[in-house]
């Protein structure tokens, strides 16, 4: 035979009815035989009048309130601005609060800690747990370009922007979309975020000339190695970065495989798709719309973790003090350089024969110094530009285009000489 399991909830029930019962024993009598004290007999005959039989069992200890729990209005608004911006943690919810409450005037507000902040995220079902990634930063390498790099350490906004194509996407009509974002690397300021129809230099001259007349010129760009922003040719240079030499721009290239050195910029593109393309829209144009409406809240109303104090890039951002021309400025070469206009082909003449240098420099004045230096004469002034008896005298010339060595050129053979063919030559 099984034991009888007796429920303290029972015994209480079976007290409180022995009490109720009116030719039962007194309350001194039953409280003795059920072995407890009469303060705790009155205690669980007035709960069972107050919530019947389900007042038997043991109610919760915890505190209704204390001391720190957080105002109901303030949950409400951290609640109320997660459901507008479904992709910021604590810390963003935090900041622009704060920052309304600033902007408004109104008294400060006791906000609670991030991670209060994260709880009630959690409670009201708006995290979803992910699991973490191990990050491998034994492939860390250093920016190529230390100039650069000192742009980008904080001397100021609009000194170096970063500019990449985030990678392709089709809209819900499947339709491809290629956006072209430019940002500046100290403010983290999105300067530009488009749609193109095509990777060429067309299309992405366009979208910088419109932000060069709005911001005004940077002292330099970062991109990568891709398509239209460099090219096989000499030194890399494509039309573009050719462009952006003569408005005075210099080209920072990264180093290949190594999005890293452009981490920033790449770190936007993970925000502007998790929320500004994810899911895509139906169309093209509806995707434009979407980036346009994000913009302005990514510069305004986003606090960015990376700029101190949680600042939005709007906060930081100045336009640059070098406006964009309305002519585009020649290339001036010093005395003692032998200029030549490099052809629609990519072709310069010299000496009588026609040498290929590069598609990129089409349209353009390249400028030639003999290798070594012409010996200064009674009759001749090295200073005096050159001419093309003097490039009949010379074998080897040092070709440039504005500040860049773009190559070696041997007259006798009348081509550039690869980078192995001119180790000998002096430098």
């Amino acid at each position: 035979m099984p034991w009888k399991e007796h429920l303290v909830s029972d015994e209480r029930l079976r007290f409180v009815l022995a009490c109720l019962d009116e030719e039962g024993d007194s309350m001194a009598a039953l409280c003795r035989r059920f072995g407890i004290s009469r303060r705790v007999g009155y205690k669980w005959l007035a709960r069972y009048k107050e919530h019947g039989a389900a007042g038997m069992a043991e109610f919760s200890r915890a505190p209704r309130s204390h001391p720190n729990q957080v105002a109901a209005a303030v949950e409400r608004r951290v609640l109320a601005l997660r459901a507008d911006h479904p992709t910021w943690g604590p810390r963003k919810l935090l900041a622009a609060l704060a920052r309304r409450d600033a902007a408004a005037g109104v008294a400060a507000t006791d906000w609670p800690a991030a991670s209060t902040v994260g709880q009630m995220l959690r409670r009201a079902g708006l995290v979803v747990p992910r699991r973490p990634r191990r990050r491998d930063r034994s492939a860390w390498a250093p920016p190529t370009s230390a100039a650069a790099a000192a742009l980008a350490g904080g001397e100021g906004p609009n000194r170096l922007w970063c500019a990449d194509f985030k990678g392709w996407f089709r809209t819900g009509d499947g339709s491809r979309c290629d956006p072209l974002t430019v940002t500046d690397a100290f403010s983290r300021y999105l300067l530009r975020c488009r749609l193109v129809d095509r990777l060429s230099f067309t299309a992405a001259r366009a979208l910088f000339e419109a932000a060069f007349r709005e911001y005004g010129l940077p002292d330099a760009i970062r991109t990568d190695n891709g398509s239209p922003f460099a090219t096989t040719g000499p030194l890399g240079l494509s039309r573009l970065s050719v462009w952006w030499l003569r408005l005075g721009v210099a080209h920072d290239r990264i180093e290949p495989g190594h999005p890293e050195q452009n981490g920033r910029h790449e770190r936007m593109h993970q925000t502007l798709k998790r929320e500004a393309a994810s899911p895509p829209a139906a169309t093209p144009r509806a995707q434009q719309a979407r980036f346009d409406r994000w913009v302005p809240v990514y510069n305004h109303e986003r606090p960015h973790e990376g700029l101190p104090g949680m600042a939005t890039p709007a906060s930081l951002y100045r336009p640059g003090a070098r406006a964009y021309p309305g002519r585009l400025p020649e290339v001036a070469y010093p005395a003692g350089h032998a200029p030549r206009w490099v052809d629609d082909s990519g072709k310069f003449r010299w000496a009588g024969v026609k040498v290929f240098l590069s598609h990129a420099l089409a349209e353009q004045t390249v400028g030639l110094a003999p290798l070594p230096p012409l010996p200064a004469a009674a009759d001749h002034d090295p200073n005096d530009d050159l001419n093309d008896d003097d490039a009949a005298e010379r074998r080897y010339w040092r070709v440039r285009f504005a500040s860049l060595d773009l190559g070696v050129l041997d007259a006798a053979r009348g081509r550039l000489l690869t980078p192995r063919e001119r180790r000998h030559l002096p430098s």
